[in-house]
């Protein structure tokens, strides 16, 4: 058997408790059409040290958006990450998989397994900040009051009709303004987007074509869109949601797009498909 049908298929934990049936089947089916290693790690150290073992084998996931997004940034951080195709068949409950089904793998473990055996290896894109985190897709700054990244605009709300109940006069709060939204400053390859004098909403970056998509929603403004290759968000701390993960919260970062940086396994035709 040729060294392109060894495959190191890698279960994830949480797959094996949420769905232990797509993930026989997906097995079964993958170990009739190629030599197959199957580990069964048990935490992500295990996870890591199942993939930097693989040698000559081809990476293969069977988990969640997470699995997938641990396994592209263990190999980037490896430097190993267009060294070949990764693959991966989504299992997982509903809304867990979103992204995989979005990158273009087939969301049936049967079709995903067929993907792995007959499919075509696609180039992707791929965000990395200073900090070697990776976005495969995209990464959105959510509306959040200052000072507390993320928690909910009403809390802070109620928080202050009590002090106004309680304390008379009521104190001039010159912050309320700014209730569920960021003081943040958005640069664009060094263009101005947005600046702390004028709170956003939230903030999209997308990858797409070798060039982040910057979307900006001011509080006060339509929407503010960029192209670039560079992009930072600096100010109050922030939470971001970098694929399928939350992260933060942080005071600045910055992203930079890698073009055609990693290769997925899809079917044939989604691989050959143009964009």
């Amino acid at each position: 058997m040729s060294a392109p049908d060894q495959l190191l298929v890698v279960i994830d934990a949480a797959a094996r408790r949420s769905d232990g049936e797509s993930v026989r089947i997906a097995k079964d089916v993958l170990c009739a059409g190629a030599g197959v290693k199957v580990c069964l790690p048990d935490s992500p150290e295990e996870f890591a040290r199942h993939l930097a073992r693989r040698g000559s084998r081809r990476p293969v996931v069977i988990g969640d958006d997470r699995a997938l997004l641990r396994a592209v940034g263990l190999l980037h951080r490896g430097r190993e990450l267009a060294d070949g195709a990764l693959s991966v068949v989504p299992v997982g409950p509903r809304g867990s998989v979103d992204l995989s089904g979005a990158l273009g793998v087939p969301l049936g473990a049967v079709a995903a397994a067929r993907a792995v055996l007959d499919g075509a290896a696609r180039r992707l894109d791929l965000l990395v900040d200073e900090s070697d985190g990776v976005v495969v897709r995209g990464l959105r700054i959510p509306a959040g009051p200052p000072g507390s990244p993320g928690a909910p605009a009403s809390v802070w709300g109620a928080c202050r009709s009590l002090v106004r109940t309680l304390v008379r006069p009521a104190p001039s709060d010159p912050a309320d303004r700014t209730v569920g939204a960021h003081r943040l400053r958005v640069e664009a390859d060094g263009r101005l987007l947005a600046d702390v004098d004028d709170p956003v909403e939230g903030v999209t970056v997308e990858s797409r074509d070798g060039v982040a998509e910057v979307v900006v929603h001011p509080r006060a403004a339509g929407p503010v869109r960029a192209v670039a290759t560079t992009v930072t968000v600096s100010g109050a701390a922030y939470r971001y949601h970098a694929d399928a993960v939350l992260s933060g919260p942080v005071r600045t970062r910055t992203w930079t797009v890698r073009p055609a940086a990693w290769a997925l396994t899809l079917p044939v035709a989604v691989a050959t498909a143009e964009v």
